[in-house]
């Protein structure tokens, strides 16, 4: 039988998703719900380029949405932030429906987050459903993969994880929430005010230690911009020689002193190679580099579709990808 699915945010990652979801078996589409005026009534195929209808129109209104499609799983693809998104994980567990997000916030939710984290759960266990927090980055690349990749050690005495990525490839709003076209003080202004910086690293970092039962005494998130060194450009940005093209950003958990888990990360234009590392220190030390990278806009997208039949299978409750299934690409039967 296919799973029943509602689209919950329908930007750029939220489209990719339902194109994903509408080419593959197993699958039926019931719903789709979105804020922006040019969006509702529409057919959702339109509104997500896939050149055919899918008699889905788009509406604002999410209980009316899932009343009448009655979704097993809802998508839900609108903000990083947590705290946004609370009233609209609130509106979906109250209708029994389970959640795969890509609220980066939500993947493994720390500080402040943490109060909120408890509610979703005890939400989501009244519902007798299961919600989790998904993408490449954090979901994928900096914590679910290294940790899998700990799983043949005898001994693991440190992580590193290195990300490097040229942006010119991914979407107009990412080349944005890393700063390009920036100068050094709008930079920092916006570092300061939180709307620059890869949203996760923080999370990553703690999904890693409490994974390999480490207990860390301090986690940091430092951010530095990527200055041009010449004229650089992509199809939506071009960049002077002076000027921001990217960020550089660490995220580090200290035990003692010692850095036990490092994840750094590039993301700028024109970045000589895209790649992705995982270094394991330990018995056996693992180093492991996939070449070209993993493209985070398909990627993303990717994780997300493959969740959904996983977050059906996990007990009810607030799950991270460290409680699902090993993921794994679905195509329906």
């Amino acid at each position: 039988m296919a799973i029943r699915v509602l689209f919950y945010g329908l930007g750029p990652i939220g489209a990719a998703v339902a194109r994903q979801v509408a080419s593959r078996k197993g699958f039926q589409i019931v719903g789709a719900v979105d804020i922006d005026r040019a969006k509702i009534g529409l057919d959702l195929g339109d509104v997500i380029g896939l050149g055919k209808k899918l008699r889905v129109r788009v509406t604002n209104d999410a209980i009316g949405a899932i009343k009448a499609g009655k979704p097993d799983v809802a998508v839900l693809c609108t903000s990083s932030s947590l705290k946004k998104v609370m009233p609209q994980i609130a509106t979906v567990l109250s209708k029994k429906v389970a959640i795969v997000s890509t609220t980066e916030e939500l993947s493994y939710p720390v500080g402040k987050n943490r109060a909120l984290a408890k509610k979703i759960d005890a939400m989501a266990k009244k519902a007798k459903v299961a919600v989790v927090g998904t993408g490449v980055n954090p979901g994928f690349a900096m914590d679910a993969l290294p940790i899998t990749l700990t799983g043949i050690c005898e001994r693991v005495d440190s992580i590193r994880v290195d990300r490097i990525q040229d942006a010119r490839s991914r979407r107009l709003p990412f080349q944005q929430k890393i700063g390009s076209g920036l100068t050094r003080e709008q930079f920092a202004k916006k570092v300061k005010d939180g709307t620059v910086r890869h949203v996760g690293l923080a999370e990553s970092v703690t999904m890693i230690a409490d994974a390999m039962g480490w207990k860390l005494d301090k986690i940091t998130d430092e951010i530095k911009p990527k200055i041009a060194e010449t004229g650089v450009e992509s199809e939506l940005i071009a960049v002077d020689p002076g000027y921001v093209c990217g960020l550089v950003q660490d995220g580090i958990g200290y035990r003692k002193g010692v850095p036990l888990v490092t994840l750094h990360m590039e993301a700028y234009l024109g970045a000589p190679e895209s790649f992705d590392a995982v270094t394991v220190t330990g018995n056996p030390n693992i180093s492991q580099k996939i070449t070209g990278g993993l493209h985070g806009d398909v990627a993303t997208a990717s994780i997300t579709v493959n969740s959904i039949p996983k977050i059906l299978r996990v007990s009810p409750g607030l799950r991270t990808m460290a409680d699902m299934p090993i993921p794994s690409w679905f195509g329906g039967k």
